[in-house]
């Protein structure tokens, strides 16, 4: 794998030998990377969890992490993204992960670019590594895909978690049904408006958080009324299936997808995916470098395709 750009490019067979990497990482194994590589994270976007994790799982890979702040850089003088990048290949920079606000950003830059690509969030397009750090939390959970009942629920039309998240579970085997206002349906107009039942039948429900910041009301919303409409209440988390768990990529807005006094409760597992977000990200880093200068193998212990 030269690059991570989005879901559709990564194979069941990709999938298993990161998810079990990542738990050989998690279980304390050493990381298989010279000490000697070095990656910058490019973050036109603002981020958290992804851009520290990213630079936590580069330090413990023992690599150096070069700085680089989007708010200071050449792009405010008209430097294309191109050129950026380009710029630090020839600098010799081992890979790059980046955020942009452009979907699949990526496309300009892979005819001149040598170095891996790793996407941390396209615009309103995919962020496969969100993507594989929920299948990781997943499967430590249910040992499975196939068969699991799995409903996310918000702004589905705007959220690249959503869109990485349906195709590699849908691949792997899983019932993925979403619920959101109808304004928000985009390109998925099987999408409920509506709970219904999906509360009291899903193995993960996937909360997404509203996006104010792309504007991305509707006529009549308010926080108060999405969060009676499409938020976990905690009159829908008590109907919920004893083994159901709850997940949401974060930040998340408390009192609006999801109640306060569920953020932390025994089925929510929000927290611990952001910890298991740093064991992928190791597995991603490891696996992408490797192949760009190394020759080990992983052996998949994950049989997630069966």
């Amino acid at each position: 794998m030269k690059n991570l750009l989005s879901m559709e490019q990564v194979s069941i067979q990709q999938i298993e030998e990161i998810l079990t990497r990542a738990a050989e990482l998690e279980a304390g194994a050493k990381p298989q990377l010279a000490q000697n590589a070095m990656v910058a994270n490019l973050f036109f976007e603002p981020s958290t969890r992804t851009k520290v994790s990213f630079e936590i799982a580069e330090r413990k890979l023992g690599a150096t992490v070069i700085p680089f702040e989007s708010g200071f850089s050449s792009t405010l003088k008209g430097e294309t993204l191109y050129d950026t990048v380009k710029t630090l290949e020839s600098m010799g920079i081992d890979a790059v992960v980046i955020r942009h606000n452009q979907d699949a950003y990526y496309e300009d830059l892979l005819p001149g670019i040598n170095i891996p690509i790793i996407n941390g969030g396209d615009g309103t397009g995919q962020h496969p590594s969100q993507s594989l750090l929920d299948l990781y939390t997943i499967f430590k959970e249910f040992g499975r895909f196939k068969g699991l009942n799995i409903t996310i629920v918000g702004d589905i039309s705007h959220s690249r978690v959503a869109k990485s998240n349906m195709i590699s579970l849908k691949r792997l085997g899983a019932n993925v049904q979403l619920v959101c206002p109808e304004q928000w349906q985009g390109e998925f107009p099987e999408a409920n408006n509506e709970w219904g039942d999906l509360h009291k039948t899903s193995d993960v429900i996937m909360l997404l958080r509203v996006q104010n910041e792309r504007n991305v009301t509707y006529e009549g919303y308010s926080t108060e009324n999405y969060h009676q409409q499409y938020g976990l209440t905690v009159e829908r988390e008590s109907m919920m299936k004893n083994n159901a768990i709850i997940m949401h990529p974060a930040p998340f807005n408390r009192g609006v997808e999801i109640d306060s006094d569920l953020v932390e409760c025994e089925r929510s597992r929000i927290f611990e995916a952001v910890n298991n977000g740093v064991y992928i990200r190791m597995a991603i880093l490891e696996t992408i470098l490797k192949e760009r200068k190394y020759n080990d193998s992983v052996t998949s212990k994950f049989a997630v395709s069966r």
